[in-house]
């Protein structure tokens, strides 16, 4: 099994984004964990360009460390907006992240399908620092309309698809709840309309069992078009990221699942806004451990 660390980790200790003096710091610190392989991101328009101008410097570090970055997260939320030009803009500037991605030697690049094109009263998932088990309130506004935002995320979806495709990266999304593609089967109506096998799914075990998915039968409707496993562990209620087992998933129905499609990519450890962030992943780290011998995986 190939275990990574997620991003999450450094949002949850360095805020989001991180400062680039913070990144340096929070990727020795994952090295200090014991990792082998990680992930990056660039939020919005100022850190990506942040991390490209100082993606030599970034590369460098890692090999020095011995760390590998597997995956790399552009944020870029007027990807889904229906403002064409802001989604132009969003289109260039994932231009840029493909080419951090390439020089990192990255295997897949990662996008998200974002917040719809409404108003909220209050609070606006993921805007500012990720947080769980919020309550959100939306005004369907007369100029709102369904089939234009999923026109825009098909189109944006399947452009930034073929670039990725072009520059030999694999191109994955992950449902996140309270997004536009926030389940299995909403990712699913996707990849009827971009049925490219370049473009495949992360599944995230945190969201999609906090939306009451039953997570083996997810991965067998996924099947082959997973590329990427993000994982924690909650009640089933909240989409919290804990340590695995410390939660109610049926790992041992997961992973057998997994194992009958014969997935064998990263199983990045997601773990993050908890008290004891290294204590909860080191033992998340060890329960994947011990998953991995049991399945012979």
């Amino acid at each position: 099994m190939k275990i990574s660390c997620c991003w999450l980790y450094a949002i949850s200790k360095y805020g989001y984004p991180p400062s680039i003096e913070n990144t340096y710091r929070v990727v020795k610190e994952m090295k200090k964990l014991g990792f082998e392989y990680i992930e990056l991101e660039g939020v919005r328009e100022k850190n990506l360009n942040e991390v490209y101008q100082e993606r030599k410097g970034l590369k460098k570090y890692c090999d020095d460390l011995g760390l590998k970055v597997i995956n790399f997260c552009p944020v870029l939320a007027d990807l889904v907006s229906l403002d064409k030009a802001k989604r132009k803009k969003a289109l260039e500037l994932f231009d840029r992240a493909v080419e951090i991605a390439n020089y990192f030697y990255c295997e897949t690049i990662q996008i998200d399908s974002y917040i719809p094109s409404l108003k909220f009263k209050g609070e606006v998932p993921y805007k500012e620092m990720i947080s769980y088990g919020k309550q959100f309130q939306v005004v369907i506004e007369p100029q709102f309309s369904w089939e234009h935002q999923w026109n825009a995320i098909v189109e944006s979806s399947s452009r930034c698809n073929e670039k990725a495709k072009q520059a030999d990266l694999k191109m994955c999304l992950e449902p996140r709840v309270g997004e536009n593609v926030a389940n299995t089967d909403s990712l699913l109506r996707l990849f009827d309309r971009i049925k490219d096998g370049n473009f495949g799914a992360v599944l995230d075990t945190g969201h999609l069992h906090a939306q009451k998915e039953l997570l083996p039968l997810s991965v067998e409707k996924l099947g082959k078009r997973i590329f990427y496993l993000h994982v924690s562990d909650n009640n089933g209620l909240v989409n919290e990221h804990r340590a695995l087992g410390r939660g109610t998933i049926d790992w041992d129905g997961v992973f057998t699942a997994l194992k009958k499609c014969k997935f064998d990519g990263y199983v990045a450890v997601d773990v993050g806004r908890v008290e004891n962030l290294d204590e909860e992943i080191t033992e998340s780290v060890k329960f994947l451990g011990d998953i991995a011998r049991k399945f012979k995986i």
